[in-house]
């Protein structure tokens, strides 16, 4: 306690405005629990950035964390780019509290230390700052967003000159410039003549650009006959999403009014995560009323999406992450094929927790499939990695997806497209997303999946969730649902031991905090700690054979039944 107290008072020196230092005493004075809180750690970068519940402190988002994230990303900018005239920054907001605000405190600081910022005017989705960082030839780009978490959240994501986000080495050498810097060397007192504002020239060509990449062969009517329910659940997506839609030639397109306005109280629902099956009700309500063929949902930053489809009982039924990644894929798999343009030098990406169907989907293309760690800062890497290849596509199971690299981060405005374009093409041949999965279940076997995430708060929960992982690997498991255990992957340790050949190797992808079982049945559990929650994740994958599309409400019962005994056994 005598070091946070140490840190605390700092913060109370002149330095920090005159607010910083008053609610920093009052935690001093009255609140001893949440002063450790907000000071024990300094907030660190995770697998989508930083994030953290707004307030002082060092493990909290405020404008001097933050400013002095910019004001080492500025230091690191001018050692990389030495000779360069003009360094230019990007930077997009959402609609979170303060992210306006925020923004214009990172502006401030990149300018103050001669970088050049094109800042957005008004709240824009993350893929449109990927896209305008690549677009526009900036060396650097930053979004203030907490995604999907919680209303009291607020977050700093980094993108490089590819449009990608940060990864290693990189992000650990930034990490070690912010961590060289005392609080009082931040500049914050930009020059305004360095700070352009930016709107629609980024829209049009980004827009654009997005119906170019989701659209293909689909008639004119087929796309007029598609009945389109969205809600943006008050995010920064109905900024682009209804032009985008009306550009692509879908005028069927209802929205649901009562979230349209971004507001980062999320009034309307428990959580503005589309992973949640609650925060699309509003939406399903909506389509059932109007008669809509599709519902489509996405995050406050407007990278994710979740769907729900009308099925063969002209019910609603909602995709997991995994399906909809399923489906995309085919989907754009089977256009390359019919436009001639496999060559055998094209691949598809996806992350080590998603379903192993990826894997089995892409290959029987003849396309090479890749796979890489949680996050889509990786999938940007692979694509960095291999230029010799062209990137169809790619995705992961927690609702992002990425149609070609034009854009470096998961878009859910572009998937929209897409998904729009494939449940058109679908309905006019009388067919289903939903009849289509079932019958590329029995094609290639049928796959299920289940995440579990259990909520771990604080600095209590952070321990909780270092020790289960610390048991996991003292305890590995041998058995998981009277299934034998041939396989154990260890991102941490960077080896694999397989138990039927009696051999260990290394695992060629950086180190991580994930453990993951595969059984002689092809089973999978993964174990992860999220890299933005304060959250444990259990991904389990179970799999079998589909002979025909009837055999599938039977052999689905036997998978959830399979997959709640796998959960009992882990007590989880």
């Amino acid at each position: 306690m005598e070091d946070i107290l140490k840190k605390a008072n700092y913060w109370l020196s002149s330095f920090f405005d005159e607010q910083t230092q008053k609610d920093t005493q009052n935690l001093i004075d009255h609140d001893p629990k949440n002063l450790e809180e907000s000071f024990y750690q300094n907030l660190a970068f995770g697998t989508g950035g930083m994030r953290g519940i707004m307030g002082v402190g060092t493990n909290r988002i405020n404008k001097y964390t933050l400013g002095k994230n910019t004001q080492g990303i500025s230091n690191y900018l001018k050692k990389s780019f030495p000779d360069k005239k003009e360094i230019k920054v990007a930077i997009a907001y959402d609609c979170r509290k303060n992210s306006d605000i925020l923004a214009r405190v990172v502006a401030n600081v990149f300018a103050a230390n001669g970088i050049k910022v094109l800042l957005f005017s008004e709240l824009r989705p993350t893929p449109l700052l990927s896209y305008t960082v690549k677009k526009f030839g900036c060396q650097c780009g930053i979004v203030l967003t907490a995604s999907h978490n919680p209303p009291e959240y607020n977050g700093y994501k980094v993108y490089w000159e590819d449009g990608g986000q940060l990864v290693p080495p990189q992000d650990e050498e930034i990490i070690a410039e912010i961590e060289a810097l005392q609080f009082d060397e931040i500049q914050f007192k930009g020059k305004e003549d360095l700070i352009q504002l930016i709107d629609q020239e980024a829209d049009q060509v980004y827009m654009e650009e997005s119906v170019a990449n989701g659209t293909f062969n689909v008639p004119a009517k087929d796309r007029e006959n598609l009945n389109i329910c969205f809600t943006s659940l008050h995010g920064t997506s109905i900024k682009l999403v209804p032009p985008i839609l009306e550009k692509a030639g879908f005028t069927q397109v209802h929205i649901v009014e009562e979230q349209a306005e971004p507001d980062g109280n999320f009034p309307t629902v428990k959580s503005p995560n589309p992973e949640e099956p609650q925060a699309l009700s509003m939406a399903i309500e909506l389509a059932k009323q109007k008669g809509s063929d599709i519902v489509i949902g996405t995050d406050p930053d407007g990278d994710r999406l979740g769907i729900a489809v009308r099925n063969e009982n002209n019910e609603i039924e909602l995709l997991n992450g995994n399906q909809t990644m399923v489906l995309m894929t085919w989907f754009l798999l089977e256009k390359w094929k019919q436009k001639e343009q496999l060559t055998g030098k094209e691949f598809v990406a996806s992350t080590i927790v998603s379903t192993p169907m990826m894997k089995i989907l892409t290959e029987s293309y003849g396309v090479t499939y890749k796979e890489g760690l949680t996050g889509f800062k990786w999938i940007a890497k692979l694509i960095k990695d291999h230029p010799e290849l062209n990137f169809i596509g790619g995705g992961e199971e927690s609702f992002g997806y990425m149609v070609g690299d034009f854009v470096r981060d998961k878009d859910a405005n572009t998937s929209i497209v897409l998904a729009c374009e494939m449940a058109a093409e679908l309905k006019a041949k009388g067919k289903t997303l939903i009849s289509k999965l079932k019958e590329l279940y029995v094609e290639h076997g049928y796959y299920q999946e289940h995440l579990v995430a259990l909520v771990k708060k604080g600095l209590d929960g952070a321990e909780e969730i270092k020790q289960k992982m610390i048991d996991l690997r003292k305890n590995p498991l041998s058995e998981i649902n009277g299934e034998k255990v041939v396989l154990v992957e260890d991102y941490a340790t960077s080896e694999a031991t397989n138990f039927q050949e009696n051999k260990s190797y290394s695992i060629n992808i950086p180190k991580s905090n994930v453990l993951i079982y595969y059984t002689e049945k092809g089973t999978k559990v993964a174990a992860r700690p999220s890299g933005t929650e304060p959250k444990i994740k259990f991904y389990i994958s179970v799999n079998t054979t589909l002979q025909t599309v009837e055999e599938f409400s039977a052999k689905k019962v036997e998978a959830e039944k399979k997959i709640n005994h796998i959960l009992e056994e882990m007590g989880v």
